[in-house]
């Protein structure tokens, strides 16, 4: 079994990678899929947030108003750093259990948006980074996404720079071009994924 940290800056179009990866037979393991799961109505992280935030962090239907939870979060430090001392853990934990699931010569990618804040780099045999320009990115969340100018730089002026993510990478997929030279990269990345994986097993 290989197991693979897969980031990237927002709009570098690491969630595109991640899906051909998914198509060519890669175990994906979302973390951003697993962190709203661990918080959904009846779970112990939901239990968690509630005594921690109050009530005031549910919907009306009892789910997690995550809108609300952000503005409580989103510029209080010590907030945010109580919410991920809840969080990280329980989608830590699920990684590994649905690693532990995969076959043993299976490729398990792990999607992780803030592997490089995080520090999380060491937990993989290998890391892939998707990398865009600056610009590029800013031109994909304002004009793709429909993001505010000012929103974007800020989302991206939270996040590791580029520097700082392809000093962690192990290899680098270029994002900067349009959609059709994106492929052949990842193409070529599977093989020597799986052609590692079979080393390993």
């Amino acid at each position: 079994m290989l197991s693979v940290g897969l980031t990237g800056g927002i709009g570098a179009g690491k969630s595109e990678v991640s899906r051909l990866l998914d198509t060519y037979g890669a175990v994906i393991v979302d973390a951003d899929k697993i962190a709203r799961e661990v918080v959904e109505p009846g779970t112990e992280g939901l239990a968690a947030v509630v005594a921690e935030f109050g009530e005031e962090v549910l919907a009306p239907d009892g789910t997690l108003d995550r809108p609300k939870l952000g503005s409580i979060v989103f510029g209080d430090p010590g907030k945010l750093k109580a919410l991920n001392a809840i969080v990280h853990p329980l989608v830590g934990a699920r990684s590994a259990e649905l690693q532990r699931a995969a076959g043993e010569d299976a490729v398990v990618v792990h999607d992780v948006p803030l592997l490089t804040e995080n520090a999380l780099a060491p937990l993989y045999d290998l890391v892939v980074v998707v990398d865009a320009s600056p610009a590029t990115q800013l031109d994909r969340l304002v004009r793709l996404r429909g993001m505010d100018e000012d929103d974007a730089r800020g989302r991206m002026a939270a996040q590791a720079t580029r520097e700082q993510r392809l000093a962690v990478a192990d290899i680098v997929i270029d994002n900067d071009g349009p959609l059709e030279k994106l492929e052949p990269q990842v193409a070529e990345v599977w093989r020597r994924l799986r052609e590692r994986a079979g080393g390993r097993a």
